[in-house]
């Protein structure tokens, strides 16, 4: 079975998994592999406009990882991760979001170059 997508993962991704323990970034990328052979809005999630989340629960604590679609090349889609979080509240902040944005329009103003 091939993969729907391919999954980049910028550098604040890697800042976020040198912070936690060796079972918690093993559970991340377990559930990021999964998501991209089914769709499962536990594992995937869209927050608003082009922002998405994984998603991922572990050890009674809640991962979010930002990402965006790039499907600018015609061959391969990709989800690019921009950054994560250990969710402590219910609500995502928005803040986080607008970085998520931000990311992303620096991510395709340097591709478009």
């Amino acid at each position: 079975m091939k993969p729907k997508f391919e999954v980049i993962l910028l550098e604040e991704v890697w800042e976020l998994f040198d912070i936690l323990d060796e079972k918690a970034k093993e559970k991340i990328i377990y559930n990021i592999d999964k998501s991209k052979f089914f769709n499962d809005p536990e594992l995937f999630k869209k927050l608003e406009d082009d922002i998405w989340e994984f998603r991922t629960k572990y050890n009674r604590m809640h991962y979010r990882l930002f990402a965006f679609w790039d499907k600018s090349n015609k061959t391969e889609t990709l989800v690019v991760a921009t950054h994560g979080m250990i969710k402590k509240t219910d609500k995502i902040p928005k803040t986080e979001i607008d970085k998520a944005k931000a990311i992303m329009k620096v991510y395709f103003e340097q591709k478009n170059k």
